[in-house]
């Protein structure tokens, strides 16, 4: 593997006298497998090469005993390298750190980084097992919204453990009181309601199962939202064009993001549909495009719009890794991997941002909302409109009902009118 990379014999020869060359050359062999380019290998092996001769300087004998010269050596890369504290702390230190961690995690299966790690194991494994069995089998909640009761419930784990709270028998509303208010700082109106909501069902299965004594569902209260006081967060179709002109086609990256856009804007798709795609999903025979599993439950074809398929079919061609995974959209940087709700959404934000567009709360779903603001201003019926963009409640489709969006231009002051 060593051979594809590296063009001198005596450079490969150097890496294989190293006392860790077995697994710099399966880390090689990882890479490659994960779409890293071949710049990168290039800088990583001498890198990790010096990593070894490091340890081994500094007393290490065995694999297992190079954990505990990462550190060392990530602070005398920083100190070679780093021209100020500022470079040293936002990139010159991971630099170093990222590869060698990597290569660990390859060597020694108990290796634990200091990276940030997702959590896949579903929240109080040890205390509730049964509540996630009883979301999927008994309430039938789908995937999606597990997801939300998952990241809801971690953070109530995280903070009971910051609080030494042991076990959930010894919950108070007091305590539940304080997680909510702290939650509530840094959560919009809408989180917060969910939060609440995911706590109340936990609680009630909790005292069902006997874990707790008394029934706490009741004393967790979801903060007062009103029917309809959300403004809908369309832009107009001119500030579509806008976002749409600054994405770069002339690379991969923007060949990607522009399908997507352009997915969200003309089908008012949710960012993890987007994001599930796959390519049997594209129809090109009958000219369709499909869009399974939404929200209400069903699966939705559209017609394939010719600028919407010219756009799909350029990321295929000319900007889609090589890949046996079917889905639709990929990670254009190593590690390949297909896309997810919060990329397609934080791509939607760089994009607005960069186009200069103020909007509150940027997003897919401002792209969303652009696209059902513009139904409701061609006079679409409104339950047309509810089917179109897979709205499971026709009350999703009845705040739109409330801006009327020329009508307020027409009737708004003129800069030089003055209130009495």
């Amino acid at each position: 593997m060593l051979e594809h990379y590296f063009v001198k014999p005596d450079t490969i020869d150097a890496i294989r006298a190293s006392w860790i060359a077995e697994p710099i050359e399966q880390y090689v062999a990882w890479l490659a497998g994960h779409g890293y380019r071949p710049r990168v290998i290039l800088r990583r092996v001498p890198l990790l090469r010096q990593f070894g001769e490091f340890a081994r300087d500094h007393g290490a004998t065995q694999w297992s005993e190079l954990p505990t010269h990462v550190e060392p050596y990530v602070k005398h890369w920083v100190k070679v390298h780093a021209k100020n504290a500022y470079q040293a702390k936002r990139w010159v230190a991971n630099d170093a750190r990222t590869p060698i961690e990597q290569l660990l995690s390859l060597m020694l299966p108990d290796f634990r980084g200091t990276g940030r790690r997702r959590t896949s194991q579903d929240p109080f494994l040890v205390q509730a097992p049964g509540f996630f069995v009883y979301l999927r089998e008994e309430r039938g909640l789908r995937e999606l919204s597990l997801r939300h009761y998952g990241h809801y419930l971690h953070n109530l784990e995280a903070y009971l453990a910051r609080i030494n709270l042991l076990h959930l028998s010894e919950l108070t509303p007091a305590i539940l009181s304080a997680f909510v208010m702290e939650s509530g700082r840094r959560l919009s109106p809408h989180s917060m309601t969910g939060l609440c909501s995911s706590l109340r069902v936990f609680l009630r299965y909790l005292y069902r199962e006997q874990l707790i004594n008394r029934d706490l569902g009741a004393t967790v209260e979801s903060p007062r939202r009103y029917q309809l006081a959300d403004l809908p967060r369309s832009i107009s179709w001119d500030d579509v064009r806008r976002m749409l002109d600054v994405v770069d086609r002339r690379s991969a990256l923007g060949k990607r993001d522009y399908a997507v856009l352009l997915l969200l804007v003309t089908y008012g798709l949710r960012g993890h549909e987007v994001a599930g795609l796959t390519l049997e999903h594209i129809d090109w025979k009958r000219e369709r495009l499909l869009v399974p599993q939404r929200k209400a439950g069903h699966t939705t074809a559209y017609p394939l719009s010719s600028v919407v398929g010219e756009a799909i079919l350029d990321y295929l061609k000319n900007a889609r890794p090589h890949v046996e995974e079917r889905r639709l959209f990929f990670r254009v940087v190593a590690p390949v991997r297909p896309v997810t709700a919060v990329t397609v959404s934080s791509r939607a934000t760089h994009y607005l941002r960069k186009a200069g567009i103020n909007v509150r709360r940027p997003g897919s779903h401002t792209l969303r909302h652009t696209c059902v603001q513009r139904l409701v201003d061609a006079e679409f019926n409104f339950k047309v409109i509810g089917d179109y963009v897979g709205h499971a409640s026709p009350s999703s489709t009845r705040i739109y009902t409330k801006v009327d969006v020329e009508t307020l231009r027409m009737v708004a002051l003129d800069h030089e009118e003055v209130l009495p």
